[in-house]
């Protein structure tokens, strides 16, 4: 079991080896120093680096050598002892004990380029958010939120529903990062807080409330939840933003500075008028002209950032152009969206149907709340022929 709580004393100090691997220390754990696998980088299922300082902090041993590093004495020929060390992840005033299956998720996610996938940049942050999440509770507890949320998008690919673990995790950072941030923020606190906020935009958009397009916005809006409700995922994003200057991601001792070149992307100005790099037909419905602005057309900032997507390959889509179209809901276009107009939604539809094929997150609302935007548009403004020239194509990849 795990266990989350105040700490109502301080436990028993553990002496600690001074030459230990560098995964001992990452675990708070004695190194026995053995070589060339300590014994407990071998019962966890990681390479021991006491002797590398190329091997990555948690790296899991392959599967074809795994063999070789099992402790033989105290388990059976061929099998995995079972994870009995103790892992915790702890603050001054909040404790956290992660049990097996919450070590197996370390090993096997965290630390990898989990929020884009195959990115060098995004695996170096997470790397290093994972050893600041053993001091942070609230970022230990939205990293496996994430993790357990991918682990559900790889093996159980048709299944919106989330998890007791992943609501448990998530509940728990949530109470926890709001705690924090009514507290003083001091400078190691930053990059914390600002990979928390991410994980909590990233676990808030991956979760829509609707299991089937039917049953989702914007066809079947609930009239008991307010119309911020529809796009929860809106002032979430726009409350990670707020956050930006208070931790500045770009400062220069930031673990996200690598990030910088993505950053940039993200908040690169738009057009300040005209329709160029807008497919004419997107231009035409959206009435942008040569002389139009974001002063006298709402869907202009939209339209000019989804179609910086529309003609990239899948695999060169990154998260800076992405999160260019997310910057642009507010405003006119946003009530426009709140209101479920026709044009405002094909936009929406495009971004879906683009970035939810590229990164796995938002594909996990995009594949509900995209086919909700086709039927929504087919049974109400199916006369217009425009509209539906753009939704008529083929969605099952989102």
């Amino acid at each position: 079991m795990t266990s989350t709580g105040s700490r109502g004393r301080e436990g028993r100090t553990q002496r600690r080896s001074r030459f230990g691997c560098r995964n001992c220390k990452l675990r708070k754990l004695k190194c026995d120093e053995t070589k060339p696998q300590c014994k407990r980088c071998s019962s966890f299922g990681v390479v021991c680096n006491f002797l590398s300082t190329t091997t990555p902090d948690l790296h899991p041993i392959a599967a074809d050598t795994r063999r070789s590093w099992i402790v033989r004495d105290t388990t059976a020929a061929g099998l995995r002892p079972a994870l009995t060390n103790a892992v915790w992840t702890s603050d001054a005033s909040t404790f956290f004990q992660l049990n097996a299956r919450c070590q197996d998720f370390i090993t096997r996610y965290l630390g990898r380029s989990l929020i884009t996938p195959n990115d060098p940049n995004m695996g170096q942050v997470n790397r290093k958010l994972l050893e600041l999440a053993f001091t942070y509770p609230f970022l230990m507890h939205a990293s496996l939120a994430v993790a357990l949320t991918y682990d559900r998008h790889l093996n159980s690919p048709f299944d919106n529903h989330r998890t007791l673990e992943e609501c448990h995790h998530w509940s728990q950072s949530t109470i926890l990062f709001n705690k924090k941030l009514r507290e003083q923020i001091h400078p190691n606190d930053r990059d914390p807080i600002w990979g928390t906020a991410a994980a909590l935009v990233i676990l808030t958009f991956s979760s829509p409330h609707a299991r089937t397009p039917e049953q989702s916005w914007p066809l079947n809006p609930s009239p008991s939840s307010s119309s911020s409700s529809h796009l929860d995922w809106v002032p979430m994003n726009k409350g990670k933003m707020s956050l930006w200057k208070i931790v500045n991601p770009l400062r220069q001792d930031s673990i996200f500075h690598v990030m910088a070149g993505t950053f940039a992307h993200m908040h690169s100005p738009l057009p300040e008028g005209g329709k160029a790099g807008i497919p004419p037909a997107l231009a035409a419905l959206c009435d942008i002209t040569d002389e139009s602005t974001a002063d006298t057309n709402p869907y202009f900032h939209a339209a000019h950032a989804v179609s910086q997507i529309l003609d990239v390959g899948d695999s060169e889509v990154t998260m800076g152009p992405v999160q260019m179209f997310m910057r642009c809901i507010h405003g006119g276009f946003e009530g426009l969206l709140q209101e479920r107009d026709p044009v405002a939604l094909v936009l929406l539809y495009l971004w879906y149907y683009k970035a939810g094929r590229c990164i796995w997150w938002i594909g996990l609302r995009a594949r509900v709340e995209g086919p909700a935007i086709q039927l929504y548009l087919r049974r109400y403004h199916g006369g217009n022929k425009a509209v539906l020239g753009f939704i008529d194509r083929d969605v099952n990849g989102i």
